[in-house]
């Protein structure tokens, strides 16, 4: 299955930039999420370097931040980059629990492999890396129980539908190999239908 940037902005773009006058814009460097402006009418999703992954990932950073957060630069939060000291790691890691638990889901959904990211190779490495991938199995599980939000429901449906993928995808896609917890009668009860929740 051939995977091109260019067919996420055509779907992102398809999806959002009409209603939520949002669009993803393939970057040069470090991904940013610039607000609209009088310079520029749209807001701007911006991914690294033209990475397929990067694409994802930002997607589900803009699909997880509230009304107030998109009309600030990168939302509004400030970002430390790689070479975090242990503590800032364990910031990190905390915060990009739901993200990253998005960016699998919407990978699985285009039949792209996922990759968790610690983001840290020149710094202290990961805070507790085993907690940090169970934490995003459990996220992507309870979104998928509980429901997503609603732009990254819309988004999942549009990727499940030009990636043929909908047969496919479901719980078991989310476990780790070592997950022998308990598993939930509704999580293992799938339907075709992903629910949604209000944002």
């Amino acid at each position: 299955m051939t995977h091109h940037p260019d067919d996420l902005i055509r779907l992102f773009n398809r999806c959002f930039l009409q209603q939520w006058n949002t669009e993803l814009v393939r970057g040069e460097d470090e991904p940013e999420y610039v607000p609209a402006s009088g310079e520029y009418p749209h807001h701007r999703v911006v991914f690294a370097h033209g990475f397929y992954a990067s694409a994802l990932h930002e997607t589900s950073h803009w699909c997880i931040a509230g009304e107030r957060r998109r009309q600030l630069y990168d939302y509004g939060y400030w970002y430390c980059p790689d070479g975090r000291t242990a503590q800032q790691q364990a910031e990190f890691e905390k915060v990009e629990v739901r993200p990253q638990a998005l960016e699998w889901i919407f990978s699985e959904a285009a039949g792209f492999r996922f990759h968790i990211s610690l983001d840290n190779l020149s710094g202290d490495g990961a805070a507790d890396e085993a907690r940090f991938r169970r934490a995003v199995s459990q996220q992507a599980l309870r979104y998928l129980d509980q429901g997503l939000p609603v732009r990254a429901k819309r988004f999942c449906d549009a990727l499940l539908e030009a990636y043929g993928q909908r047969r496919q995808f479901g719980p078991h896609r989310f476990r780790l190999p070592d997950d022998t917890e308990q598993r939930s009668e509704r999580a293992n009860e799938w339907s075709e239908s992903i629910p949604v929740c209000s944002e």
